[in-house]
């Protein structure tokens, strides 16, 4: 058995993070100094979730897993009340038209990130306790799905359809894993279709952003602003970049940059060489996920592993989908490395659990 963490794992994160910290800087100086007469704003903000984090990452790998399916569900039912409270007006802050956000001073709380690795921890052991009944739909899948559904269903009600559908597909992965059988995911993924549908028709916003994804150029100024501007800033880039601090686009061109664009502008300043050295950082990250998970015997703790790995997973993809334009803007972070204190707390407490749990995987 093991008796040291995975540090490949934890560099890698550390790399990553403070890579993070220094594009963050990078790409918000510019707005940060017109908005706040303080170029460093924004690295501050980061700068105290990431040393916080860090903290967390250590202290959390010495807590046994057991800890965390013990509370699992007091963790979920806080969540949960966290979810409802910030929709009420006075407590939650509303930010780019969604109230998903509990102001403390210039820091802003997103309980939507912590339901995300609530419902990791709740599955996982929900999984462990009902093993044998996941192949039956109405004893196994449907008590988990109808909690998953509501928790999207508050999530939306802010709206963020983003971190929403992030929480539902890493649910998916999990339950995939979990023994639910794969023609479930087929219906699923038709009624998903069909729910798709009827999330665009309640708010025609959702069509004008599919459609300036389409044709970005039919609307330059309004919808497909966004867009287009990230490939303008992916584009000229080349082998080697700009360099350091010389992106065009951060000028006020692509709207902060600092957050869900924040690749644009390392492929702005670092060329294919930057992409090609964080996309690295992801995959080995990702990589170890799978292998912790893998190699562990512990059924939760393996349930847990496959959870955070899945989320991670797939926010990443969806980020970067969005940046080139493969998909419509959906407001998702890019972990570890776009600015937002919540997401990126959270994800450093997921990796103190997926550093935990590697102290019980065999080699």
């Amino acid at each position: 058995m093991r008796k040291k963490f995975d540090y490949p794992l934890l560099f890698s994160v550390l790399a990553i993070s403070i890579f993070g910290l220094i594009m963050i800087y990078s790409a918000s100086y510019v707005w940060a100094e017109y908005k706040f007469q303080d170029p460093f704003k924004f690295v501050k903000n980061q700068g105290i979730f990431f040393l916080l984090g860090v903290f967390l990452i250590f202290l959390i790998q010495k807590i046994p897993t057991s800890f965390f399916e013990k509370y699992c569900k007091k963790f979920l039912i806080l969540c949960i009340i966290l979810l409802i409270c910030v929709l009420i007006p006075g407590l939650g802050t509303v930010r780019n038209g969604s109230r998903s956000w509990f102001g403390i001073g210039s820091f802003g709380i997103q309980p939507s990130e912590f339901t995300k690795l609530a419902a990791i921890l709740f599955t996982s052991h929900y999984l462990v306790k009902h093993e044998k009944k996941m192949k039956s739909f109405r004893h196994g899948i449907l008590p988990i799905l109808g909690l998953i559904l509501f928790l999207f269903f508050l999530i939306m009600l802010q709206p963020d359809f983003g971190t929403g559908m992030i929480l539902v597909m890493s649910m998916m992965g999990l339950l995939f894993v979990g023994g639910v059988p794969f023609q479930f995911f087929l219906k699923l993924g038709v009624l998903g279709v069909i729910g798709i549908v009827g999330l665009i028709l309640a708010a025609p916003y959702r069509l004008t952003r599919i459609l300036s994804f389409l044709n970005p150029w039919e609307d330059p100024l309004g919808s497909g602003f966004q867009i287009i501007q990230s490939l303008y800033a992916i584009g000229p880039g080349g082998l080697f970049g700009f360099g350091f601090l010389n992106s065009r686009q951060k000028h006020f061109y692509l709207p902060e940059p600092q957050t869900d664009f924040i690749f644009s502008i390392i492929s702005e300043e670092f060329g294919f060489m930057g992409i090609l050295i964080v996309a690295s950082l992801f995959l080995l990250i990702i990589y170890r996920g799978f292998c912790i998970a893998r190699n562990c015997s512990d059924l939760f703790s393996k349930y847990v592993a496959f959870g955070i790995t899945f989320q991670i997973a797939f926010q990443s993809i969806l980020n970067l989908m969005v940046v080139v334009g493969l998909i419509p803007v959906t407001g998702v972070t890019l972990p570890f490395l776009s600015y937002g204190g919540s997401s990126l707390l959270i994800t450093l407490c997921e990796i103190g659990i997926l550093l935990n749990i590697s102290k019980k995987t065999s080699h």
